[in-house]
């Protein structure tokens, strides 16, 4: 199973596009675990993540985050972010991972 931490300012204002995230998943046949956590837990939310997608309000913080965790991270596109598209939010997931 493929784990995809979220993280944002408040890890709240992702919660819509995880549940849209995880239906995507589930029409794709995907098992993954996707959750959403403020960026200032991320060193403990991702510590044994597959990736890391960071919301638009924190994406200045990208470096930051790449230099904390062991997995791959980006910033999710303010387009996909804002129109709560969870296919294309777990397709970068999934490029990301590798897959």
């Amino acid at each position: 199973m493929k784990k995809i931490v979220l993280v944002c300012a408040g890890g709240m204002s992702t919660g819509v596009l995880v549940n849209n995230m995880k239906k995507a998943a589930q029409e794709k046949g995907e098992t993954v675990a996707i959750d959403a956590f403020s960026i200032e837990s991320v060193t403990t939310a991702a510590k044994d993540a597959d990736c890391v997608l960071l919301g638009p309000q924190v994406s200045y913080r990208l470096n930051e985050v790449q230099g904390l965790v062991a997995c791959p991270a980006a910033s999710i596109d303010m387009r996909t972010y804002g129109m709560m598209d969870g296919k294309k939010a777990l397709e970068q997931a999934l490029e990301l991972i590798g897959e």
